[in-house]
């Protein structure tokens, strides 16, 4: 969906974030790199006695008829040509805290904890209920128990990670502690979703920019047909869009794209092109193909894991959605969503610019910013995204 061009137009707009922004790309993974040091002076050579004794060792295999065996090379030594690079010594656990109903549980104690070195980590769930534990031992078994005010403590089966693993802890499900007499708790899924929407709704990047579109609760209730059309309209009513398409159109009249005539008129067309291609995109990729297909327009933030399972995460989300029923499917609907779009825009472009090389152009730069969107949430966009 058309929703980076947005972005970048709206906040060059305001003239904020895109000049601050790349400098924290990455900060927080880079940051975390080893300091290698050069010793001063090179290893000491072997002592005279080692080697006399290895001669000595030697001539007498040669006397008793023994072919001297030679010393096996390390294969991780300098000069082994099998050498490689090291795997990641560490692992990540990490998971979301609900209740029996399925609401986020802020607040909670995480304490991950193993019976071999007595490695014990404590770590407080923010609040959606997610939380997150880095730099743990491998091929150790850790147990995370979770406790929180008014729940029975849970805990885990024993977690063994692998190199660079991370680890998502499902169904979490704090049971109600017996001395508790009246909790509030939401009806049904859709009374869930409706209030998870509401705050949504509320996430702008630096208090400004919209950004609707982002899941940062790892265990989201399924949005309903008339929450997805509910997102959709949103968005495209938000006076920021208004401006960013404004500030778009100023740019293709610059450069003349698409070729309609110059001055007021030929800005009034740019802008309700740039309108209109947005609009259109959301509403078939945002809301009436995943009604139809039952599936989740949003992104769904990662936030841990090592850069290369993050950056993997958002590329594949171009092409990989979540279902209704929390499986992962094809994108079919913001794929559908772009092509249905490209060719609605065959209706309203000046006809030097019809034809379905403007089909498949379009379609492209949608792909082309869905990846660059995705990658931007998953590093950028949500350590400035103001949350409710």
């Amino acid at each position: 969906m058309r929703l980076v061009s947005r972005f970048i137009a709206t906040s060059f707009f305001f003239n904020i974030a895109l000049l601050a922004l790349p400098c924290h790309l990455f900060s927080q993974e880079s940051g975390s790199r080893p300091i290698v040091t050069v010793a001063d002076t090179p290893p000491d050579a072997p002592t005279p006695q080692l080697a006399i004794a290895e001669a000595a060792s030697l001539g007498q295999q040669a006397l008793a008829g023994q072919t001297p065996k030679p010393q096996a090379q390390n294969p991780n030594s300098p000069g082994s040509s099998n050498s490689q690079p090291p795997e990641p010594q560490t692992g990540n656990i990490g998971g979301t805290v609900t209740d029996m109903n399925g609401g986020s549980v802020p607040g909670a104690t995480v304490v991950f904890k193993d019976s071999v070195i007595e490695d014990r980590r404590t770590v407080v769930a923010n609040d959606s209920g997610f939380f997150e534990s880095g730099d743990l031992k491998l091929g150790i078994p850790y147990r995370v128990t979770i406790s929180a005010k008014g729940f029975i403590d849970w805990t885990s089966p024993a977690i063994v990670l692998k190199p660079g693993q991370v680890y998502f802890l499902k169904d979490i499900n704090l049971q109600v502690a017996g001395e508790v007499t009246s909790v509030t708790v939401y009806s049904s899924n859709t009374e869930i979703a409706t209030e998870q929407v509401n705050l949504e709704e509320r996430q702008r990047v630096l208090g400004i920019v919209p950004n609707f579109y982002v899941v940062y609760d790892h265990n989201p209730a399924p949005l309903t047909t008339k929450l997805k059309f509910k997102l959709a309209l949103r968005l495209e009513r938000d006076p920021i869009v208004f401006l960013g398409d404004g500030f778009m159109a100023g740019i293709n009249q610059a450069v003349n794209i698409p070729n309609y005539v110059q001055g007021a008129k030929g800005f009034g067309q740019r802008m309700g092109t740039q309108y209109a291609d947005g609009f259109t995109d959301i509403l078939f990729g945002g809301a009436i193909l995943p009604s139809l297909l039952h599936q989740d327009p949003r992104y769904y933030y990662q936030g841990m894991g090592t850069i290369k399972s993050r950056t993997s995460h958002a590329l594949a989300n171009a092409f990989i959605c979540k279902g209704d029923n929390g499986r992962s499917q094809i994108n079919y609907s913001s794929i559908g969503g772009d092509l249905i779009s490209s060719s609605i825009s065959n209706a309203y472009y000046p006809e030097t610019n019809r034809g379905v090389g403007l089909v498949f152009n379009q379609f492209l730069i949608s792909t082309a910013e869905r990846v660059a969107s995705s990658l931007a949430q998953e590093f950028v966009l949500g350590r400035f995204t103001h949350k409710s």
